[in-house]
């Protein structure tokens, strides 16, 4: 199989006939060998026996994932993904929104060298306030933040070669964030214009404050994509500038007390400067906690702290006595 398209689904009914049909029209004529893993997450109207119907008609191209209750977009794609049998992974929204007519040109992109295409929906035809604005807003905090530049990181319409979505687990609303963790692996990343249309059933199942989840899974994606192996150096640096504010605190109030008589005592900077002392010191001994807990973590798994993207006679044996 060369390539497998993960669609998440939650009370979208109304859209599967016609995405699939619309899958089926793009991917037929494309040359690659296909499937579609469909995943419901728990919806409660009609999907799971319009998915039935796809999978009885279409046989070996629709597979079909059903959970017990709603666990979320970013467990239902991960769960795509261990089902997946393609060496690409498509992921697209169940909605219509995200047209299926421009799968074959990212393809196309992959066949370039990338391994990470990523939609970008210039026309967005979602509200403004509500969708578009946060999500632009999101953009730039994550791009910023990560250090890996995308214009819509909140487009479900993306390609990956597989190779690139090992070594990580998705949590969350992560799902969002694979180009970041994709990066961290050295991934050839680009992106490329999509089309997007109106939805024309049902609603969307998120608002604004969805934007508060996505900062805080951004905060988690950022230290375990920079800190996971070194967690000492963030806590340590915020230990060492606390412990730094704590001198200047007390040489502050020396020089008061030398210039004009002021005792240390009756100034509350003196509490000030105790606390960013104790707290400095307590965030150096929580780094070196975090630091015994990652080799614990590598150790004990015997997880490896490296990719590897290809190997070069090397033995097979050889191979798996290192892993």
């Amino acid at each position: 199989m060369d390539v497998s398209i993960i669609v998440p689904v939650f009370n979208e009914a109304a859209s599967l006939a016609i995405l699939h049909q619309e899958i089926s029209a793009a991917m037929s004529n494309s040359g690659y060998g296909w499937e579609v893993v469909y995943v419901d997450d728990g919806s409660q109207d009609e999907s799971l026996k319009v998915l039935t119907e796809l999978a009885a008609a279409a046989e070996t191209h629709v597979r079909v994932l059903s959970f017990p209750r709603n666990f979320g977009q970013t467990t239902a794609i991960s769960a795509g993904i261990d089902h997946a049998a393609g060496d690409v992974i498509v992921m697209i929204d169940s909605d219509l929104q995200n047209d299926p007519a421009d799968i074959p040109a990212m393809l196309a992109k992959l066949a370039e060298g990338y391994d990470l295409v990523s939609g970008w929906r210039i026309r967005r035809k979602d509200t403004f306030l509500t969708r578009t604005l946060p999500s632009r807003a999101a953009n730039s905090l994550i791009s910023w933040v990560t250090g890996v530049r995308l214009h819509d990181y909140g487009c479900s319409l993306k390609a990956y070669r597989r190779e690139v979505l090992t070594g990580f687990r998705l949590y969350g609303e992560m799902h969002r964030f694979i180009p970041v963790y994709a990066s961290s692996v050295g991934a050839k990343i680009t992106e490329m214009p999509v089309n997007h249309r109106p939805r024309q059933h049902g609603k969307a199942n998120y608002g604004l404050e969805r934007t508060l989840k996505v900062i805080l899974d951004m905060a988690t994606v950022k230290y375990l994509v920079s800190y996971s192996q070194k967690p000492i150096y963030i806590f340590g640096s915020v230990g060492v500038g606390l412990i730094g504010l704590s001198v200047l605190d007390v040489v502050y109030l020396l020089l008061r007390r030398i210039i004009i008589g002021e005792h240390m005592i009756r100034s509350p900077l003196l509490q000030m400067g105790t606390m960013l002392f104790v707290m400095g010191f307590n965030s150096i001994l929580l780094g070196l906690i975090a630091e015994q807990l990652t080799r614990t973590y590598h150790e004990a798994q015997a997880k490896p702290t490296y990719t590897v993207r290809r190997q070069i006679n090397i033995p097979e044996a050889e191979s798996q006595r290192k892993k």
